[in-house]
C-alpha cells in the first residue's frame, strides 16, 4: 500500500512537505509515457525507502549550477 511506502520514505526524509516536493520532482523525471503515473510514484517512494535522497535530488546540488 502507498501509506506503507510513505512511512518507509519518512525514515530518510523527516519533513513531509520536503518528501512531497522530492517525490513530485523525481516522478516527473522518471515517468515514462507508457506507464501509469501511480506506478511511477510508487517506484519513487520505494527508492526513497531504500536510499537516502541526495542533495542533487533536492535541487541544491552544484551539478545544476555548473557552467557548460
Amino acid at each position: 500500500m502507498r501509506s506503507d511506502l510513505i512511512f518507509g520514505a519518512l525514515t530518510h526524509v523527516k519533513n513531509r512537505y520536503e518528501l512531497c516536493q522530492l517525490a513530485s520532482k523525481a516522478t516527473r523525471k522518471l515517468h515514462r509515457p507508457t506507464t501509469r503515473l501511480q506506478d511511477t510514484t510508487n517506484e519513487v517512494l520505494e527508492r526513497f525507502t531504500e536510499n537516502v535522497p541526495t542533495k542533487a535530488a533536492r535541487g541544491t546540488g552544484i551539478e545544476e549550477r555548473r557552467a557548460a
